[in-house]
């Protein structure tokens, strides 16, 4: 829990005060219910304006949390959870704190970035902060017996490297949340290969706190300040010398998105869809684990989660994108580990044993990925089923 020190900014101060429950008869409490988000969204809002009047919250940031609070506020109510209210006001005061603590202090992420659990928890802030996004009961994981094999298989020193699309700044907390009750070792272990923007965004850092992160520059923004690509190009260097040390150490577990970026969907029928896998990266991640010195395995993941906050249409050079957010099934996925010397077998050369090996890996993760766009969008639930993605709900049992 979150506690607030006697330095706490004036707007948490502000909403200290939790909303009480009502004893009332309904049709009165269907009023006051109304009166109290009308009344907490006013001091919020209030205070938001008044941190920025100090000078203590940029106006393009005041603009960013007002717009978050009043999407993620319309996204919970829509759950019908019974304790939205409470749960937006506590989620969105937290952040905001958050947020200004950075203002004040801004934290660098190191190349490599361990979560932070202690003082403050920012793993399980990010957690709770995206649980009532998620609609459960619409949400499926695929093949849970193999992130069983993966957890035993990292108890024994190997290592893990999952190969995935990507769809939302959400994306971690989404496979830590499908995962927390069964799989809790991959859950909070997990360490994802990011972009810089989740590390500079001011909105972004408090989840990224939370998370174990090697951070690098993506091909996609490389180039967005001439200036900074050499300093870019460095860092890189300093990120993939701290993964392939992690993976000498063994017992890793590795996430990495080989196309670069989040998906997009297609500008003519607007379905979404895995962004194509870069070739090269997933060689150098494979050559990576290969010469850790430890087992390695490389599994197909697929995620489909795009409604619970989508990039935007197009990619973007500033910092400060906008985001929408909705409540929505989420689905997760993974299919049997793929050997590079299966794939390569029979293949002319290296060049085309290398494309031959990212294809294999995407054309696995665009098959999960309709099974999961059936179970969720098309309403056949775990009925979407194939020969190789089973479908379940493990948070149920």
């Amino acid at each position: 829990m979150l506690v607030l020190s006697s330095s706490t900014p004036p707007v948490l101060e502000l909403l200290k005060d939790r909303v009480s429950s009502s004893s009332a008869a309904s049709s009165s409490a269907f009023s006051s219910v109304v009166l109290r988000r009308s009344f907490f969204t006013r001091k919020l809002i209030s205070g938001i304006k008044r941190e920025s009047e100090t000078g203590r919250l940029p106006k393009g940031v005041t603009a960013a949390v007002e717009e978050l609070f009043h999407y993620y506020r319309n996204a919970v109510l829509t759950s019908g959870i019974s304790n939205a209210d409470e749960l937006v006001l506590s989620n969105m005061k937290t952040m905001l704190y958050f947020v200004l603590m950075d203002m004040e202090d801004p934290f660098v992420f190191p190349p490599y970035h361990k979560a932070i659990r202690e003082p403050i928890d920012y793993y399980s802030f990010g957690q709770d902060y995206i649980r009532p996004l998620i609609d459960f009961g619409n949400s499926y994981v695929g093949n849970i017996t193999l992130f069983h094999e993966m957890e035993e298989k990292l108890q024994q020193g190997h290592n893990i490297i999952l190969m995935s699309n990507h769809q939302t700044e959400a994306d971690p907390a989404v496979i830590a949340l499908l995962l927390e009750k069964t799989n809790s070792l991959i859950a909070e272990n997990l360490i994802y290969i990011a972009g810089d923007r989740v590390v500079t965004d001011p909105l972004c850092k408090p989840f990224s706190m939370g998370r174990n992160l090697l951070c690098v520059y993506s091909k996609k923004h490389m180039h967005d300040v001439p200036e900074l690509v050499d300093a870019k190009k460095r860092a890189n260097t300093r990120s993939l010398k701290e993964l392939a040390l992690l993976l000498r150490e063994g017992s890793k577990i590795i996430w990495i998105a080989p196309s670069g970026g989040r998906d997009r969907p297609d500008a003519v029928t607007g379905e979404w869809y895995p962004a194509t896998f870069d070739v090269t990266s997933v060689d150098n991640m494979r050559r990576l684990v290969e010469h850790s010195g430890a087992p390695e395995h490389i599994y197909p993941m697929a995620l489909l989660c795009y409604d619970i906050m989508p990039p935007p249409a197009q990619v973007e050079k500033e910092i400060g994108e906008k985001r929408v957010i909705s409540f929505h099934g989420v689905g997760l996925s993974v299919e049997p580990e793929i050997k590079y010397s299966d794939i390569s077998f029979g293949c002319e050369n290296e060049i085309e044993a290398k494309a031959a090996y990212a294809q294999a890996l995407y054309a696995s993760v665009k098959e999960q990925y309709k099974v999961l766009n059936a179970a969720i969008y098309e309403k056949q639930g775990s009925g979407a089923s194939t020969m190789a993605t089973s479908l379940s709900q493990p948070w149920t049992s």
